[in-house]
Formats: structure tokens, C-alpha cells, sequence
């Protein structure tokens, strides 16, 4: 008989925390569901409902089971919400919360919130950014690293100084992981910095170099042994790239600068390096050779990457691209042709 008890009282538990599961997701997200520059805030009637803006699926206080919290209706601890209309009204941000990854995030906040510790204004400000904002020209994805370990980074090349500089801006105020400004020019490099200062540029200014890497904010050092190896001094570029890349996510590679197979006995002085190595970067123009000859003489994972370096039948890069894919060293991982900073990220996720 009490065997019988336990199990129903079990089972009603799960159906009562699915329920209010189910109910905290719609309610919260409904709440951020923006069809106008004001947000229209969730109210409550004098039996104690909770509904949406649009007044769409009552819900009774008692079925989520907040109110015996607290955390509905009016609380000696609690501020009360002002006047809707003016609470966020021409904020630059629009959130959707799409799912539950960021519990104890949330579960903070409304605790702060509870107790008075946060007003409400500033909790609807927090959820409004989370989990992207809407600049207007761009939607900043602040999830990315939560979802794939790695920040979002801001491709450059077709935005303008403001731009670049309003998206760095906006990933530094509402983060605290590296912010990534990749192949920009000199004017969106500048633009960024002035607005965001301590941020570091690669190549030096006195670089050839057309393209420019701005990193901000580094992820603390980790110990992972990484070498970038290329196979002349015309993919420095691309090195750059992946090496600034690196050292934003906490690596600190060491670079074996042109060991290309046209003289081999380069790559293998440093053989002792290489073999020591955890991950290896190679990154090759012409025939793109190098990348099989790493690929066969250490264990580790090798990223190749393609550059559009070379004479003639090089094509920019196509046969160094198709000859990394058809190496004969198994396991080789290949990215794009001049992908350097992929390559970065293929060798952040092979430590995540």
C-alpha cells in the first residue's frame, strides 16, 4: 500500500514539474516576444493570473506554483513594477530566451529579483540582450559561446568602421569572454579601438598586411602545446590569423615558419617540437604537400589549411584544397583555402 503511495506521489511530482517546466519557458518567453520598440510587460488581475501581452492562455498563479514562492504578485520584498510604457522604451536590445541552458543564470535572477536585490527595470533590461541583440544591422549572438565554447566573432569585410565598432562594443558590454574583430581594414580597426580601448591589433601597423585581426578581452592561458607550422613566408598572413586567433582563446602556439617540402630538412630540424606537439596547425599554398608530410610523421591532430599562394595550376588555392583532402596521411582535418582563424577554432574545439 505505501509501495502504491510512493509511486503515484512520484509520478504527480513528475507531471507537476513538467507542467511548471512547460509554463516558466511560454511565460518567459512570451514576455520577450518584441512586436513593437516598447516591450508590453505581463500584468495580473485580482484573482493573481499571470498572462501574456496579448492576453492569450491564462494562467492560474496556483498551476505554475510561483506564487506560493513569492516570486508572483506584490511581495514586501519586492519593487513593483512601474509604469509599463516607460520601462523599456528605445532600448536598442530585443532577446528571446529559445531554451533552458542558462537555468542557474536565470534561477539567480529571479532570486534577485525576489528579494529586492534587483529591480525590475534592470531584470527586464538582462533578459532583453539575452540570448541575442538587435543593433538593427545585426543580431549579436551573446549564446555562442555557451552553445559552441567559442564567442562569436565579427567578420569584418562588408560592414562599415560603425558597425564593427557598435558589434565589439555591444559583445564587450554584455560578456566576459574574448571579442574577435577578424579581417579588418585599418578604418574598421581604428573605429573599433577608439570606441572599445585595450584591444590589441595583428599584424603591427607597419605590417603589408591589407587585413587586420583586433582581439580583445583573452581567455586565460591554458597548457595545450600547439605549433603553426607553414610552408613559406607568403602564408604568414593566414599564420597570423590563426595564431592571434589562438592566443584570443588562450593558446600560446609556437610558429615553425617556412618548412615548405621543397626543403624538407627544414621541418624535420624541428621534428622534436613536432612530435611533442598536442595539435598542429599546417598551412600551405602550391601543391599543399606539407600537410601529408605532418600527417605522417606524428600522432597528433593536424589541421591543414589551403592558402591561395602559388603559380598557375595553383588556382588560388583550389589544389592545395583538394590535394589536403585527398592526403594520404589518414585523419587530417582541412579547412577553407586562407581559413586561418577556422583552423583556430577547429584546434579550440579539439580541447573544449
Amino acid at each position: 500500500m505505501y509501495l502504491e503511495d510512493d509511486l503515484a506521489l512520484d509520478k504527480q511530482l513528475d507531471v507537476e514539474y513538467e507542467l511548471i517546466q512547460r509554463q516558466i519557458d511560454r511565460a518567459l518567453n512570451r514576455v520577450l516576444e518584441w512586436h513593437e520598440r516598447c516591450i508590453h510587460l505581463t500584468g495580473s488581475d485580482s484573482n493573481d493570473r499571470v498572462r501574456d501581452r496579448h492576453g492569450r492562455d491564462e494562467l492560474r498563479a496556483d498551476e505554475v506554483g510561483l506564487a506560493e514562492q513569492g516570486l508572483l504578485g506584490k511581495s514586501s520584498t519586492r519593487p513593483e513594477i512601474g509604469d509599463p510604457a516607460e520601462l523599456l522604451c528605445g532600448a536598442i536590445h530585443a532577446g528571446r530566451i529559445v531554451s533552458l541552458m542558462d537555468v542557474a543564470e536565470l534561477t539567480k535572477l529571479i532570486e534577485n529579483l525576489r528579494t529586492g536585490a534587483l529591480t525590475p527595470e534592470d531584470a527586464f533590461v538582462s533578459l532583453s540582450s539575452w540570448p541575442f541583440a538587435d543593433l538593427g544591422f545585426a543580431r549579436v549572438d551573446h549564446h555562442r559561446g555557451f552553445r559552441q565554447g567559442m564567442p562569436e566573432a565579427i567578420y569584418a569585410p562588408g560592414k562599415s568602421p560603425a558597425q564593427c565598432a557598435a558589434i565589439a562594443a555591444e559583445l564587450l558590454e554584455h560578456g566576459d569572454g574574448p571579442v574577435l574583430l577578424t579581417r579588418a581594414t585599418s578604418e574598421q580597426a581604428t573605429a573599433a579601438l577608439d570606441r572599445s580601448p585595450g584591444g590589441s591589433s595583428h599584424p603591427p601597423a607597419d605590417s603589408l598586411s591589407e587585413r587586420l585581426i583586433v582581439t580583445w578581452r583573452p581567455a586565460p592561458r591554458r597548457g595545450e602545446r600547439i605549433v603553426v607550422v607553414t610552408a613559406g613566408t607568403a602564408d604568414l598572413p593566414v599564420a597570423g590569423e590563426c595564431t592571434a586567433t589562438l592566443r584570443a582563446f588562450g593558446f600560446d602556439p609556437l610558429e615553425l615558419i617556412d618548412c615548405g617540402v621543397s626543403g624538407v630538412h627544414r621541418l624535420l630540424s624541428n621534428y622534436e617540437e613536432l612530435s611533442e606537439a598536442e595539435a598542429i596547425v599546417v598551412i600551405a599554398g602550391m601543391e599543399g604537400a606539407l600537410a601529408s608530410v605532418v600527417g605522417g610523421l606524428v600522432a597528433s591532430p593536424v589541421v591543414a589549411v589551403p592558402t591561395s599562394v602559388g603559380y598557375g595550376a595553383a588556382l588560388e588555392g583550389v589544389t592545395a584544397l583538394l590535394a589536403m583532402h585527398a592526403s594520404c596521411a589518414p585523419g587530417v582535418t582541412v579547412v577553407g583555402i586562407d581559413n586561418g582563424y577556422g583552423a583556430a577554432c577547429a584546434v579550440a574545439r579539439i580541447f573544449k
